[in-house]
């Protein structure tokens, strides 16, 4: 039933890095725009935080929605209405210039509808594929993903030399119209979703939990992958203010695509090959030596070291959402996907919470007390985090429930 839909995902792939693309630009901008209106890496920080906070918290019912009604509806919903966000803040602009407040406001509009699209768009993508075809398909997800550092930042440097943010905005919004074409397309092609599911939301709620549970090693992984995104949030929050202390936006930006660049060549190598085992073993590897590449890329102001530490950390991370996205994909059952992976997607990124908190009023006071300034401060927490997650990646290749993991799944591929 799924053989000859690798053609459908492309196509909803397509759109999925397309409005990447257009969102990097307006992250890109917007930091640029704070940094240089509050000289303040805790309020790019807070701003980051607002735009995250709502899609954690609604992922969860956006899971069990997932299950409950046709997905690529959902997905054509969540990302048309996020473009509501993007355009308030653009009439702010246009009104004589956005305030910290108002671009708040605005991320966080965006950000409650687009809760309603990763569930859908994960559990559409088992909804289209085989088993085989996964792996492969989450290489060119995580190369969709990479676009808003890869194209994004590269191209938004290069406008803002010649416009302002508010073309960027312009961009953006007209991305969404974009991908929600390709999502039309896609339910059509496949017919809409058929449910049957009655029970209560708060039951489909408890199910999805339960099926985490249902396996130590799932439910670990995905409580370390929690404490893993603590310390990558870090990074993601502290590098453009280290950038931007010492460097303009257009350096950032180019700066930001040569790093990312690392992410494009191994998402395209896991897009073409995919992985055939060693998952447990590649993911700890990956995550391990990506700490080590981040502590690096504190070390120095200096963009040489900066661009090399920063590619290799983005060349490791596709391979840790691979095996991740193996590991857990293979264990649930297609009927709750979407539950799942709304539960798995509210657990694992709990850490960004806690990064976007804490990390840009750490780098500010560090900075203030060292006498060295933001981005100084921002280094110094890099480095600090990356430590901690490599060694936080070690425990992971020695958890034996989390081995279980991949032994069953090679047992049942065996079986079948």
């Amino acid at each position: 039933m799924k053989n000859g839909n690798f053609g459908k995902f492309l196509l909803l792939w397509t759109g999925e890095l397309i409005s990447s693309i257009g969102g990097g630009l307006t992250s890109f901008g917007l930091g640029v725009y704070i940094f240089n209106l509050t000289g303040s890496a805790a309020s790019m920080a807070l701003v980051t935080l607002l735009g995250f906070l709502p899609t954690l918290l609604l992922s969860v019912p956006a899971g069990v929605l997932a299950d409950r009604f046709d997905r690529r509806l959902l997905m054509m919903i969540g990302d048309g209405c996020s473009a509501l966000g993007i355009l308030f803040i653009l009439l702010c602009m246009m009104g004589g210039g956005a305030s910290l407040l108002q671009i708040c406001i605005g991320v966080s509009i965006s950000a409650i509808f687009s809760a309603l699209l990763e569930p859908s768009f994960k559990a559409t993508i088992t909804d289209l594929l085989t088993a085989d075809e996964y792996s492969k398909a989450s290489g060119l997800v995580s190369l969709a993903g990479s676009a808003r550092y890869l194209f994004s930042p590269v191209i938004a440097g290069f406008l803002l030399a010649v416009s302002d943010i508010k073309l960027l905005l312009v961009i953006d919004i007209c991305t969404f119209f974009l991908t929600v074409v390709s999502a039309a397309v896609v339910r059509r092609g496949i017919g809409a979703k058929e449910t049957e599911c009655t029970e209560p939301m708060l039951e489909s709620l408890k199910e999805g939990w339960k099926i985490l549970c249902e396996k130590k090693g799932v439910i670990l992984l995905v409580v370390l992958s929690s404490v893993i995104t603590l310390f990558m949030g870090m990074f993601q929050i502290l590098a453009e203010p280290l950038i931007l202390a010492f460097r303009d936006a257009k350096t950032l930006g180019v700066a930001e695509t040569l790093c990312a660049c690392g992410m494009l060549v191994s998402s395209l190598i896991l897009g073409f090959r995919g992985l055939k085992g060693g998952y447990v073993r590649t993911l700890g590897l990956s995550l391990c030596v990506s700490g080590i590449f981040m502590s690096g890329f504190g070390l120095f102001e200096n963009m040489i070291p900066i661009c090399i530490f920063g590619f290799m950390f983005f060349a490791s991370l596709p391979f840790a959402n691979n095996c991740l996205d193996y590991l857990v994909r293979t264990t649930i059952p297609d009927d709750a996907q979407g539950r799942a992976w709304g539960m798995v997607g509210f657990i694992s990124q709990l850490g960004y919470v806690v990064a976007y908190a804490v990390s840009g009023a750490a780098a500010d006071v560090i900075g203030k007390v060292s006498g060295r300034g933001v981005g100084r401060g921002a280094a110094y927490v890099i480095m600090i985090s990356g430590i901690f997650m490599a060694l936080t990646a070690v425990s992971i290749m020695f958890a034996k429930s989390i081995r279980e993991l991949e032994t069953e799944n090679v047992l049942g591929n065996q079986s079948t």
